[in-house]
């Protein structure tokens, strides 16, 4: 559904939904199994402490969603794969959602890390303020994507048939420090200043419990107004993107690839998106990311990744749906479809410019005598290497 000419007031958009029916956004925030102080020396920059010393072991790239434990909720459920759970993924951590019809993620903010999410089943609506006062009332169906700024108040709210979405945060620690919830705020503040804050009376915020709700039930939201006098949006930037009608950056008989970068959708500066199609017998050739930290979710088919640590190292793990793969910034690596159906992998890069660097490409743009030197051959071996990167071949 396209909102973007639809008409809301901020105002009367923030009284109707902050602290009343459900309309809350996605984040991450369990009640914690360990505490912060587990982490509180390991905050480090992505790409910072991402390199492994040839005395340590290498470790897996590799962690399976449904192994960790699932927050189940009345209003639906929520699993998580921080460095807690897959310990190899400092730069980046995600988040496997659903929400029942009506129900939302409560109006939250996070404090480290900002927000991707990607609609795979369902619609949901998505609010957003900004610092400014700037607020956003839109809604996403399957295959779009969604960013909120890091510390931006925000909720998600599921439609008719519930919704199913991955969550993309640029921490991979943000579940222990990042996530603030409204309920949990409200019920540790007393209510004469609760009242004095919000110029409603203390009575309606009376009851809560000691802890977040997290999710909140609700009625399924009613269509936007599209009255002329009234804005759905005064944000600058759009916090929604129509992911499934970008046109691929690449596509040949291997299969596609999709980006959403800061170039696309302006204001995801911190996150770009990529949406690869691997075809069976093919391969996402050889490459890697000088920028950034890579975290991969497989939505379908089957797959296989080698990722390349120097030092002689090498680690392959093989995939399928649900599985997340994580390469750090810098390290080479390839995915191989190894089933017979389409392999499906939506990606998630901590910087809002996409770059790679990719084999064919670098053999391509060094002399054949060069190339030929480092592997043996002879320049005449190379005479019809690629003009340019493969990005996905087939193999032989």
């Amino acid at each position: 559904m396209e909102l973007e000419n639809n008409k809301f007031t901020r105002r009367s958009m923030l009284k109707s939904t902050i602290l009343s029916s459900a309309v809350i956004a996605p984040i991450l925030s369990f009640p914690l199994l360990g505490q912060a102080e587990e982490l509180k020396d390991k905050t480090i920059p992505a790409g910072k402490d991402d390199q492994f010393t040839e005395e340590e072991e290498f470790p897996s790239f590799k962690f399976r969603f449904r192994d960790s434990p699932k927050r189940t909720y009345p209003e639906g459920w929520a699993r998580e794969a921080t460095v807690k759970q897959f310990p190899v993924s400092k730069g980046l951590a995600g988040v496997d959602m659903y929400l029942n019809p009506g129900a939302a993620r409560e109006l939250h903010w996070h404090a480290i890390a900002a927000e991707w999410g990607y609609i795979l089943e369902g619609a949901v609506r998505i609010t957003t303020i900004d610092p400014e006062g700037k607020s956003e009332t839109t809604d996403c169906g399957k295959g779009d994507i969604f960013y909120f700024p890091k510390g931006y108040g925000h909720s998600i709210q599921a439609f008719d048939q519930g919704s199913h979405f991955i969550l993309i945060f640029d921490s991979g620690y943000f579940s222990e420090f990042g996530t603030f919830s409204v309920t949990d705020w409200v019920a540790h503040t007393p209510e004469a200043v609760i009242a004095a804050s919000t110029g409603l009376p203390s009575k309606l915020f009376a009851g809560l419990p000691d802890q977040e709700k997290y999710m909140v039930p609700g009625k399924v939201p009613a269509p936007l107004k599209l009255d002329p006098d009234e804005d759905v949006s005064d944000s600058p930037l759009t916090h929604k993107f129509r992911f499934t009608s970008q046109n691929p950056i690449f596509k040949s008989a291997g299969g596609s690839v999709k980006v959403a970068s800061a170039v696309e959708f302006p204001i995801s500066k911190t996150i770009t998106g990529v949406l690869e199609i691997i075809k069976p017998n093919a391969v996402r050739e050889l490459h890697w990311h000088p920028n950034a930290d890579e975290w991969q979710y497989y939505i379908s088919g089957k797959g296989r990744m080698t990722v390349f640590g120097s030092s002689g190292r090498a680690r392959t793990d093989d995939f399928e749906a649900t599985d997340v793969g994580y390469v750090p910034q810098g390290y080479g690596h390839y995915i191989e479809n190894t089933g017979e159906e389409d392999l499906v992998v939506l990606i998630g890069l901590n910087s809002g410019k996409y770059e790679d660097i990719s084999l064919s490409d670098w053999i391509a743009t060094n002399t054949n005598e060069l190339v030929a030197d480092h592997f043996n051959g002879t320049a005449a071996d190379y005479s019809n290497k690629p003009k340019g990167k493969i990005i996905i071949g087939l193999k032989a």
